[in-house]
């Protein structure tokens, strides 16, 4: 059974399809046969306006995670034999300071259905019962219809496939080595049983990073141009808001 031809899914996917050609018919004059690609650059962009709100929110639940850690790891000694009282006073705690331990995730999640569309509309050779025409846009000679790892072990690979994903996946590298370096969690003084003080957590942190150009090799060419717009759009955000909120330093946190 083919999901995307259940009628509600199949009239999204038309949809979506419909509102992503014409935007690249409004600009093809501007952008000629990479039309497309500049359409899905204007949606990642008009999307990442939309959830500036939300972008705020996240880092003052940062700020906030950051201040109330100290107190979070003496709940953990205290109550560590007693995992539901525990969870109860950490619940409590958040509850106070009206955040959660799950705040800042919506904008992955907010943009999960979007990169799922532009997925698919590149990956199907048919829309609501009619021929794709998107999988013919290209960005400067490489199909966006087309992965970096399907180009390899497919034998479709060519100058230009090599060409324009190895720019965007250098970007979400260095984006990603940016992050790292700026966003570092900041360790605390005196608690060295504190997972941000471990070397592996920090490792592991640090390594996460990167794990979005891993993810744009594997997905076609119009779902890593979203992603490589959306992590620099990402990064330039965090730098403004990490200055609107800063997180306390080492020394507070430890006092």
């Amino acid at each position: 059974m083919d999901i995307f031809a259940f009628p509600p899914i199949a009239a999204l996917l038309d949809a979506a399809y419909g509102a992503l050609a014409g935007l690249a018919t409004l600009v093809e004059p501007l952008a000629g046969a990479s039309a497309a690609a500049l359409a899905v650059v204007l949606v990642t962009l008009l999307v990442r306006a939309l959830l500036i709100p939300v972008g705020v929110s996240q880092a003052k639940a940062e700020q906030i995670r950051a201040r109330l850690a100290p107190r979070l790891r003496a709940l953990q000694k205290r109550h560590k034999k007693n995992p539901e009282r525990l969870q109860k006073e950490m619940m409590e705690l958040y509850r106070s300071e009206n955040t959660s331990p799950f705040a800042g995730m919506l904008p992955v999640l907010a943009q999960a259905p979007v990169v799922g569309l532009i997925y698919t509309l590149f990956l199907r050779p048919e829309i609501a019962g009619h021929p794709n025409d998107l999988l013919t846009h290209e960005l400067f000679g490489a199909p966006l219809g087309t992965s970096l790892i399907s180009a390899l072990f497919g034998g479709t690979a060519t100058a230009s496939t090599f060409l324009v994903f190895g720019v965007l996946l250098a970007i979400i590298v260095a984006v990603a080595e940016i992050s790292r370096r700026v966003f570092r969690p900041v360790p605390v003084e005196g608690a060295e049983e504190s997972p941000l003080n471990s070397p592996a957590m920090m490792r592991v942190a640090g390594a996460l990073h990167y794990l979005t150009a891993v993810f744009a090799a594997f997905v076609p060419l119009a779902a890593a141009i979203y992603l490589t717009v959306t992590v620099a759009w990402t990064l330039v955000q965090r730098v403004l808001l990490r200055r609107r909120y800063p997180l306390p330093s080492a020394a507070s946190v430890a006092a």
